[in-house]
């Protein structure tokens, strides 16, 4: 068996983790402005969905970041 060392960084957008992440900073960004949940979310529950959206933009930076650098 062959084994192929591809140390080629594929694009941003090709990436699974550009995919999970828009789709969680997204959820999270409306979760937090009352558009996912308006009955429901109270003061914390909108930090909350702000937080975890720049946390999840802030944890994709850095992957993108790592990965590149071992290119």
């Amino acid at each position: 068996m062959a084994v192929k060392n591809n140390k080629e960084v594929k694009p941003g957008w090709k990436t699974t983790e550009f995919w999970v992440t828009i789709t969680v900073t997204l959820c999270s960004l409306l979760w937090g402005a009352n558009v996912l949940d308006p009955e429901a979310a109270g003061t914390a529950n909108k930090i909350f969905g702000f937080v975890v959206a720049a946390l999840s933009g802030l944890g994709y930076t850095v992957s993108r970041g790592l990965a590149k650098k071992d290119s």
